[in-house]
């Protein structure tokens, strides 16, 4: 029988961070995700790391919150973060007396707000509109979530912290008002087998109040989703936002060679529901080119869409419901050893774990105290493995793979490309992924799809969004036994291309319609591949 200390449900950044957390204090601690790790909320946001302006007048303890972990997550994860810096503008449509208050409530949270001339603002950033009327510097960044979920998945490991992927909880298992485990069900199997544990922490975002479910309880989570739109240029350098009350489509976030804008606020009764339509997408533009007038002009890669877990007591909803975390304690409720973290904001997930660590750890009589805003994340990669790298990998490639990779990884990978000269040849072009970084992410055991590996390695993420790399994974994948064993080939490639197209359809015209028919002609017509169809 399987067990552990304790069970956390949801591969989210929360999830990975109570894992990372309760690792290193020593708690045997086991992780299980329905799917693969950061499918959900975490990898569908704007990739903001908030530097908390954006809440400075609504919500003063947010606020505080994200500028306290933006200066800790930049110091124990700096190969996730971009210190992009950030600017925030006021337009002739924007409330000048927002303005003033927005002021005072940056003074009031510790963040810098540093007032600089229109002019100045056109001079860091000359595509922006020539309609500012005022513009500040603050702190925030661009951060890679799928990059910082699995470096906390990997510092865990080294304290003992375990995952189990594409393994779903369907109940919460308890005795006389006490936990004692969880039945899970394997998704290729379907196997149902039972995990024994002391107690058991729902991190599972938006899907907090189906996981409670099981147990009987009612915690009312509202999902809320937003839809962005990832363009094929970088817009900007800086993350930029409008000066005014949050609202939809104020935010450009600079992401590598791309640039993302968001977001929308939607209520939705499923948090599955991932859809994005035509007429979001065109109110973003509109509201967009307000910002950057020639925003039309640059090419739209494709939209995505995903669910943040609002949770009201009161009952709020979208933009009116609270940014802040909340922990919920179930043993109030009559259930000892169930607890629900849910809530927050990506840029307070550490602190979000170290809060409900400590509640946990205070009921095991743990008393070793938190480490994880002091440790860093992985280790950097030396002078000396790049260096060693620079022989094998494109140009630029070298840099790419070492941030994404982490130094342990990526010192893998090099004696890969050194030992076999074959997986040296390029399986993505776009983002410079080559064979070996593919083989040894396969290795690990927790990718068992072509989209498992685009999370990991960011293959076909790039311009051709998986046209020629997707097939190209999908028979490198077809030769690992664990995971022939699980889906054909055929299967994974039409999957691939589904979950490609349901991000191009709303957005296509253009290169992205040029792109399209092209990829209709090799997988359609030349392969006989159903895969693009509005399914």
């Amino acid at each position: 029988m399987e067990k552990a200390t304790v069970v956390v449900i949801g591969g989210g950044a929360t999830g990975v961070g109570i894992l990372r957390d309760l690792a290193m204090r020593g708690v045997d601690v086991l992780l299980l995700e329905k799917l693969d790790m950061v499918n959900g909320t975490s990898s569908r946001y704007h990739g903001l790391l908030h530097s908390g302006a954006r809440y400075a007048v609504k919500d003063q303890e947010a606020a505080r919150e994200c500028i306290e972990e933006n200066a800790i997550l930049r110091k124990i994860g700096k190969s996730c973060v971009e210190a992009t810096e950030g600017l925030f503008i006021r337009l002739p449509e924007d409330d000048e007396a927002f303005e003033g208050k927005w002021v005072e409530g940056c003074k009031k949270s510790g963040i810098s707000a540093i007032p600089i001339t229109p002019h100045e603002a056109w001079q860091l950033e000359p595509s922006l509109s020539h309609q500012i009327i005022s513009a500040y510097r603050v702190p925030d960044a661009a951060i890679d979530g799928f990059r910082m979920a699995w470096q906390n998945i990997d510092s865990a490991a080294r304290y003992g912290g375990r995952v189990k992927t594409y393994t779903e909880v369907i109940r919460i298992v308890s005795e006389n008002g006490k936990v004692t485990g969880v039945d899970v069900r394997n998704y290729f199997t379907k196997q149902t087998y039972f995990i024994a544990c002391e107690f058991v922490i729902n991190a599972a975002g938006p899907w907090s109040g189906q996981i409670a479910a099981l147990a009987g309880l009612d915690v009312n989570v509202q999902p809320d989703k937003g839809t962005l739109i990832a363009f094929n240029q970088r817009i900007s350098s800086r993350i930029v936002n409008r000066l005014h009350v949050p609202s939809d489509g104020d935010i450009f976030v600079p992401h590598g060679s791309i640039t993302i804008l968001g977001t929308t606020s939607m209520s939705v009764k499923d948090p599955e529901d991932t859809s994005s339509s035509f007429n979001e997408i065109e109110s973003l533009l509109q509201i967009g080119e307000k910002t950057f007038e020639n925003l039309r002009k640059y090419r739209v890669l494709r939209a995505f869409a995903g669910s943040r877990p609002l949770y009201s007591a009161s009952g709020g909803k979208g933009r009116g419901a609270s940014r802040g975390f909340v922990i919920l304690d179930h043993a109030e409720d009559g259930l000892h050893g169930l607890m629900t973290i849910t809530g927050g904001k990506f840029t307070t997930y550490r602190l979000m774990a170290e809060k409900i660590t400590d509640i946990v750890c205070q009921k095991l009589q743990v008393t070793t105290p938190c480490r994880t805003a002091e440790e860093p994340l992985v280790q950097e990669v030396t002078e000396e493995a790049r260096m060693k790298a620079h022989k094998y990998f494109p140009a630029y490639g070298t840099e790419l793979a070492a941030t994404r990779l982490g130094a342990d990884r990526f010192e893998r990978v090099v004696d890969r490309l050194e030992k076999n000269p074959e997986e040296r040849q390029l399986v993505c072009e776009c983002e410079n992924v080559t064979l070996a970084e593919i083989e040894e992410v396969i290795k690990e055991g927790t990718s068992f799809t072509v989209s498992d590996i685009r999370r990991k390695t960011r293959m076909g993420m790039g311009t051709c969004q998986g046209n020629f790399c997707s097939l190209r994974s999908v028979g490198i994948l077809s030769r690992a036994e664990n995971i022939a064993e699980k889906q054909q080939s055929l299967q994974q490639l039409q999957d691939f291309l589904q979950a490609r197209w349901k991000g191009i359809r709303p957005v296509l015209w253009g290169n992205a319609l040029r792109e399209t028919e092209m990829a209709r002609g090799i997988y359609g017509v030349g392969l006989n591949v159903n895969g693009g169809s509005p399914e």
